[in-house]
């Protein structure tokens, strides 16, 4: 089926939340609004991707979109390993072991282009760069509309270079990874709204807003600042569908500040600000998803005992204004309130 982003009866997609929040429930809820929903293939295998598309399409006979990441060219193996001697002493503490080797990683890439292409999705996204050029053009001959994130105008007009049809504009406001094409890069702090006036400089393919959006009042002014759509994330990690532990979701309401890491994968990305973060932030390097696997046996212990000081917590500035209750209702009410606003 067909997707045109400038005829989505509500303009809001539901972001691609990697590590278990988008689950098919919440996509099929928010698709029956009159919205976009979005499965998070990253971190899975083709394999789980394909299953969760399965399960999505026993749920919703709309279109949604699948996002990958793209994967990135190797970290540098002794900038990973002066961190682990630093994250040490925590194993030690919590009694984990830490990986010692790290096995190339790249997100089983070829394997989803493979699967995409034989049990094509309306709308696939990519997140950290591009897909070549063959696979774009394997995928638009698929019947796929092609969306690249961007943090900056550079990445923009790459993007179209490429033959995105659409733009997923992520301001530094967003919760969770910057989508930063280059690993090492320092991700931008121009503000969402500036920033799609930046891009829409240098394009003229349709925007979609992503960064900080959780009221009304945020996303009235994205679509007036010429976004087609807006995207949010945080603001449906609190509901009935999202897959988010109840520990991140309590969270949300308790703890105040957010701040952008390395600490925990390498990459830099908005979360709650933690005494994890607070510790060894200084000494991650720019080497992702090395760092992702190193810290994941200490993540994967916090989430366990519901450590909040200890946890990857990913979360927008705007995670206050995140609430319990249904998706549907959630994504309902955010739209009444931008048609007031």
């Amino acid at each position: 089926m067909a997707v045109r982003l400038d005829e989505l009866a509500v303009p809001v997609i539901a972001a691609p939340m990697a590590g278990g929040a988008s689950t098919p429930e919440l996509v099929a809820a928010v698709n029956g609004t009159g919205a976009l929903g979005f499965l998070a293939a990253g971190y899975r295998s083709a394999a789980a991707m394909v299953e969760q598309i399965h399960r999505t399409r026993e749920l919703t006979d709309l279109p949604f979109g699948v996002n990958l990441f793209v994967p990135a060219a190797p970290g540098d193996p002794a900038a990973v390993a002066g961190y682990r001697a630093h994250l040490l002493p925590e194993a030690e503490r919590w009694g984990v072991r830490l990986p010692e080797t790290i096995a190339p990683d790249r997100d089983d890439w070829d394997a989803k282009i493979t699967a995409l292409l034989a049990g094509p999705v309306p709308v696939v996204s990519y997140t950290f760069g591009l897909p070549s050029p063959e696979e774009a053009r394997a995928l638009r001959a698929a019947g796929a509309y092609q969306i690249g994130t961007v943090t900056t105008p550079e990445e923009a007009r790459h993007a179209e270079a490429a033959g995105m049809d659409a733009l997923c504009v992520q301001g530094p406001e967003a919760g969770g990874h910057r989508a930063t094409h280059r690993v090492a890069d320092r991700p931008g702090v121009v503000p969402l709204l500036e920033l799609l006036t930046a891009v829409r400089a240098v394009t003229v393919l349709p925007l979609i807003a992503a960064g900080g959006l959780a009221d009304g009042p945020a996303i009235a002014a994205a679509l007036r600042a010429g976004a087609v759509a807006v995207q949010v994330g945080t603001a449906l990690l609190r509901s009935d569908e999202s897959g988010a532990s109840a520990a991140h979701k309590a969270a949300l309401a308790e703890l105040p500040d957010t701040v952008v890491t390395r600490a925990f994968t390498g990459r830099p990305a908005r979360g709650l600000r933690n005494a994890f973060i607070e510790r060894y932030e200084p000494y991650a390097p720019p080497a992702y998803p090395e760092v992702h696997h190193l810290t994941q046996p200490l993540r994967a212990a916090a989430t366990a005992r519901a450590d909040t000081d200890a946890m990857h917590l990913w979360a927008g500035t705007g995670h206050r204004s995140a609430r319990t209750g249904p998706v549907a209702a959630i994504v309902e009410e955010l739209w009444r309130a931008a048609q007031r606003s």
